[in-house]
């Protein structure tokens, strides 16, 4: 009964790792970016400004 309580132990890190890693790597299409890229574009802008300017 030990030995099988051994073999269990990977058997179930295998099976978490798997679950976490079909979690890790899922679509998420909710997050837009957006925003962010406004912000990046705002960024660069600002940046060509100051070189120009100076």
């Amino acid at each position: 009964m030990a030995a099988l309580t051994w073999l269990l132990i990977p058997l179930l890190a295998a099976i978490g790792a798997g679950l976490w890693g079909s979690w890790a790597s899922r679509n998420r299409k909710t997050i837009e970016d957006g925003s962010e890229l406004e912000g990046y574009m705002r960024f660069r802008e600002a940046m060509e400004k100051s070189r120009s300017g100076g």
